[in-house]
């Protein structure tokens, strides 16, 4: 499940740059996702934060993921840190081709405009498109407008070019089609998060395989049909019994535990939506609670009873 970081020599570390694959992935060892870009037919997937909740948490970044295909990096949700994420990872932040938000919860938009901003200052010069639910848009001016004086001083001190015609925001608020390109065919249905509303689950066609993230949601008959017949279903997921006794302190802790209870899914019925789906793999991802750590093996044993097909335990950087 847990891919062991290789050593690479010398020899091999001047072999790997003189083809073009960055510091970064020599350096994390993740030459894994380099080499999945080169080929135009085939999909990684790259689990960048699977922690759940606003707040940060000590093993576990906040939530983010990438597919790449070919040459291009699809990126869905921009959790706090999803830039430095992708450099872990060994990805190219200028190969960004598009941004997906599930929902406008902060731990899945806190980055959204730092990471288009940290590509941008990085190497980007492409356009990128951005899909999500409303304000998308609005979100977007406001960012520009409040790092307008950054931006501004980099165009004119560095020659970069203009950063505003490069981010393209698309607001989504419906069941259905998304885009589609040589690569991905991206589908949304909406999902059941209150109070937020609209929420959004994805999924990717990809040319090898199928791969849906759930977002934010309860059990629901949506994401079950979306999920039809997958690869690959990347699902949040909550332990009920640990958040009694992180939230039973909190001066809210019975409308906390409601809302956890009425918008979440419990890793007592994550497999059985796994199962009703039919999918071949189901990952867990956005642990609630985060703190403190419960062991993968809990999360396991809880789950794997429901789905009788590969169940992993999601691992920030973890590469499918």
């Amino acid at each position: 499940m847990f891919r062991k970081q290789p050593r690479i020599s010398p020899s091999r570390r001047r072999l790997l740059q003189a083809a073009g694959i960055s510091l970064a992935a020599i350096a994390t060892g993740n030459t894994r996702a380099v080499a999945a870009a080169s080929s135009t037919k085939r999909s990684l997937l790259i689990l960048l934060g699977t922690g759940g909740g606003p707040t940060p948490k000590l093993d576990r970044s906040a939530p983010a993921n990438a597919i790449v295909v070919g040459d291009d990096i699809y990126v869905v949700d921009c959790g706090d840190g999803v830039a430095r994420q992708m450099v872990k990872a060994g990805l190219d932040l200028g190969r960004i081709r598009d941004v997906f938000i599930t929902h406008q919860h902060s731990d899945h938009n806190a980055d959204y405009g730092n990471l288009l901003l940290l590509a941008w200052e990085t190497d980007l010069k492409r356009p990128v498109n951005t899909y999500g639910p409303p304000p998308l848009k609005r979100m977007t001016e406001l960012f520009l407008q409040m790092d307008d004086y950054d931006i501004r001083v980099r165009e004119a001190d560095e020659g970069r070019p203009p950063l505003t015609p490069l981010i393209v925001p698309h607001e989504i608020t419906q069941t259905g089609p998304v885009m589609r390109d040589t690569n991905v065919k991206v589908t949304a249905a909406l999902v059941e998060h209150p109070l937020v509303k609209p929420a959004f689950a994805y999924r990717f066609d990809c040319p090898d395989r199928s791969i849906v993230f759930s977002g934010d949601t309860r059990p629901c008959e949506s994401l079950i049909e979306l999920a039809r017949g997958a690869d690959i279903l990347v699902h949040e997921v909550i332990d009920l019994q640990a958040i009694g006794a992180v939230v039973k302190n909190e001066s809210q802790a019975k409308r906390l535990r409601q809302h956890l209870l009425d918008a979440h899914t419990p890793m007592s019925e994550v497999g059985q939506v796994a199962t009703k789906a039919g999918v071949k793999t189901l990952v867990l991802n956005h642990f609630v609670p985060g703190a403190p750590p419960i062991p993968d093996q809990v999360w396991y044993d809880a789950v794997k009873p429901h789905f009788a097909g590969r169940l992993v335990i999601g691992r920030d950087l973890m590469e499918l």
